[in-house]
């Protein structure tokens, strides 16, 4: 079997995000800016919010790339300058196409705001080409009753197939750049093998429990918050999880194939060049990026 190499292992940082939430970081950092074709992946608490209390996003602009947000728990709502309005609930996914520019709220909605509860989840942002950063907004908010999920012939690990294809299931959700995002639980005494393009940047991100993940060079333990950047090159990745474990351990596999272009990024904007980000301020100041109307 030719599994993947580790290129590195390393911790999490924890900041606060939006409108004052807390998350844990695997990048940007200082030393890796960037996954090409990912900017960011963020995990949204978990945070549990008291009735009144809970926070959100409150409207800002993007233009150039791709935001995909995975609600674990809680409720949010999204509104946007091209009229478009949704709820994601638990389970359930949004991939946002921001193209050339639009402004945005993603804020818990009017009932979790009455209740309070848990609210967790994940947000990745992809790069999009400079073919396609000005390509028109577009949403997909995908229900997770909608989203296959694939478990292995001996029921030990399920798969929630968020974006592309594993164990002869593929995505409902349709992407502008090749893309993997895989949610994998595994039980005790699971063992899986997944096979990921040799051209993909791929990483994974554990977020509950640890487990094992294989290499040639033999068996690595990872912690929960720990992210896995795997070397671009042949090879599938493996994971199992002992079968004396005592709680399952909970992981996303994400891959995609780079982009390879030139990136100047400020903020809510992503581009090829700084012209390109002052021009986007510029259309955004100017009122062409549309404002959110009650």
């Amino acid at each position: 079997m030719n599994l993947r190499k580790i290129k590195t292992i390393r911790p999490s940082l924890r900041t606060i995000e939006g409108g004052g939430f807390p998350v844990r970081r695997p990048f940007p950092v200082q030393d890796l800016i960037q996954l090409d074709p990912f900017l960011l992946l963020d995990e949204m608490g978990p945070v549990e919010y008291q009735p009144g209390k809970a926070i959100g996003a409150p409207e800002h602009p993007h233009r150039g790339f791709e935001t995909v947000t995975y609600l674990l728990t809680g409720e949010m709502e999204h509104r946007d300058s091209w009229g478009n309005y949704g709820k994601l609930k638990s389970g359930d996914v949004q991939w946002m196409t921001a193209g050339s520019g639009l402004v945005h709220s993603e804020l818990p909605s009017d009932e979790f705001q009455k209740n309070g509860g848990t609210m967790h989840g994940f947000q990745l942002w992809v790069n999009l080409p400079s073919a396609k950063k000005m390509s028109d907004p577009r949403y997909q908010d995908t229900p997770s009753e909608r989203i296959p999920v694939v478990q292995t012939s001996d029921g030990k690990t399920k798969v929630k197939v968020i974006a592309g294809e594993v164990l002869g299931t593929k995505a409902v959700i349709e992407t502008k750049i090749p893309i993997l995002y895989y949610h994998l639980r595994l039980s005790p005494g699971a063992d899986i093998t997944i096979p990921v393009p040799n051209s993909y940047n791929v990483f994974a991100y554990p977020f509950s429990g640890e487990g094992v993940l294989h290499t040639e060079g033999g068996t690595q333990n990872v912690r929960e918050g720990d992210m896995v950047w795997f070397e671009r090159s042949e090879g599938d990745v493996r994971f199992s999880l002992p079968e004396n474990a005592s709680k399952e351990w909970e992981l996303l596999l994400i891959g995609g194939e780079p982009v390879e272009e030139p990136v100047a990024r400020y903020g809510p904007f992503v581009m090829n060049t700084q012209e390109e980000i002052y021009q986007a301020f510029h259309d955004f100041q100017a009122g062409k990026m549309g404002a959110i109307h009650s």
